[in-house]
């Protein structure tokens, strides 16, 4: 049965902002106050959803959480009308009012722990969506996330939604953006790779917050119910974690048999490499492609050009169309996808140029402008939810998603239409911004076929 890889972006809402809510994040932080540009942010996120399609990838869309969140603002203790929320939040609080206008549900990574059904014991693709503990603005995401995946992936004979870990700091849980299945062919059973910053040792990092924990990664293994021998638990180095590598996909990447990553990505990282090359499949009915990892040295690229650039955070791209090639084990030419920043960045074109020469799958390299996602510290890997599916699993995704030539069209008109071209703090303030979303997103329901999805449809 065939298998591929399916790409579910986040689309970047209309409140996108720069609000500098993530410690650890420096990208973020560096760009705190600036005047953001949602159009702009939106169009570029939706033409990177395009140039996947038109390089022979299936993609979906995922819809923006409403904000602001007024259900959040009141339960912090703010009354009265919106407008006297809005107001009485910007001047007492506006890190409250800036964290419930986040669009941060953009960075799709983030939403949810998915493995393949062909690594579940009943067979089902599995979702647990994460519980963004760390930060405020981003724990209010997990909700709308649950309630999104299962309207989206709405079938059980196919799939299996598990609810978020408990909203407790052993359990911290940043979903996709720490897991890497790695496997010969997406039609074959894969090994998961499951990063974390902090776990029962004394290693943690000293000047930001290790996002992701051992306990959490534990708890999804459970959860999905994956064999131990397809599976390695490995830390994030915490040194790293304090120069800016938040999440491991900051440092790492990884598709079908090919994984890249910086040598102080992990601690212990040539048992943990050793590691995945022992539970590699050594044969089989199945022919087997090797694994192949390529570390890239410190001395080639720096942890600091590494974070700057986002080099990592380029999303891998099989190029052989998959209805071609059945998803053939010898089809692994791939193409890395990498965000412009990497242009501007010496370290990041010597690595590059080292890493197309170098013998692995990698043949080919592409930019794509992501700079207004880039602001606030997410590449293109961050835009993204991977799901590998067979085709039955694909027929029952809910359609209206599916990026085609007529949703691409729709959407951009619709981004032009209601999307604001620059957005300030300042503007957070505006009583007349909540009204602007509230229209734009019940036009993205129907556009989506997504009927009653928000709390102001119902």
């Amino acid at each position: 049965m065939l298998y591929q890889e399916v790409n579910f972006d986040g689309l970047i809402g209309p409140s996108h902002n720069y609000a500098g809510l993530s410690p650890g994040n420096i990208a973020s932080d560096k760009h705190k106050g600036e005047i953001a540009s949602p159009r702009q942010a939106a169009l570029q996120g939706l033409e990177k959803m395009w140039r996947l399609v038109q390089l022979g990838q299936i993609q979906g869309v995922l819809p923006p959480a409403p904000r602001p969140d007024i259900a959040t603002l009141r339960r912090l203790g703010f009354g009265g009308s919106v407008s006297d929320i809005i107001s009485q939040a910007h001047r007492t609080a506006p890190h409250l009012l800036a964290a419930c206008y986040s669009a941060s549900t953009m960075w799709a990574a983030n939403a949810a722990t998915v493995t393949a059904s062909r690594d579940c014991p009943d067979g089902r693709i599995h979702f647990t969506p994460a519980n963004l503990i760390t930060t405020l603005h981003r724990s209010i995401e997990t909700d709308y996330s649950a309630t999104l995946l299962t309207r989206i992936f709405n079938d059980p004979a196919h799939f299996c939604h598990h609810s978020p870990l408990p909203g407790q700091a052993s359990f911290a849980d940043e979903g996709a953006a720490n897991h890497t299945r790695l496997c010969s062919s997406h039609s074959q059973q894969g090994i998961s790779l499951l990063v974390y910053g902090r776990g029962s040792g004394r290693l943690s990092p000293k000047v930001y917050p290790a996002r992701q924990t051992l306990a959490a990664c534990e708890a999804l293994v459970r959860q999905h119910q994956l064999p131990s021998a397809n599976v390695v638990l490995a830390q994030q180095n915490p040194n790293v974690i304090d120069q800016g590598v938040f999440h491991h996909d900051v440092i790492g990447v990884g598709h079908r048999n090919f994984l890249m990553l910086h040598e102080d990505s992990l601690v212990n990282q040539q048992h943990i490499l050793d590691q995945l090359q022992r539970q590699w499949p050594q044969s089989g009915r199945a022919p087997c492609n090797p694994l192949v990892i390529a570390e890239f040295s410190s001395k080639l690229l720096s942890v600091k050009a590494a974070v700057t650039s986002y080099l990592f955070n380029s999303q891998l791209i099989s190029l052989s169309d998959p209805a071609l090639s059945g998803d053939r084990p010898d089809a692994t030419e791939m193409l890395l996808l990498a965000p412009t920043n990497c242009l501007a960045s010496d370290e990041a074109m010597n690595a590059i140029d080292w890493l197309i020469t170098a013998d692995n799958p990698v043949s080919a390299v592409e930019y794509i402008d992501l700079s207004q996602s880039m602001n606030n510290g997410g590449g293109p890997a961050c835009l993204r939810l991977r799901v590998p599916m067979s085709q039955a699993e694909l027929n029952a995704v809910h359609p209206g998603i599916l990026l085609d030539v007529t949703l691409y069209n729709r959407l951009k008109s619709w981004i032009n239409t209601h999307y604001r071209e620059q957005l300030s703090a300042a503007d957070l303030a505006d009583p007349s911004l909540p009204t602007e979303i509230q229209v734009a997103l019940n036009e993205l329901a129907e556009i989506l076929v997504l009927p009653n999805l928000y709390p102001f449809q119902v």
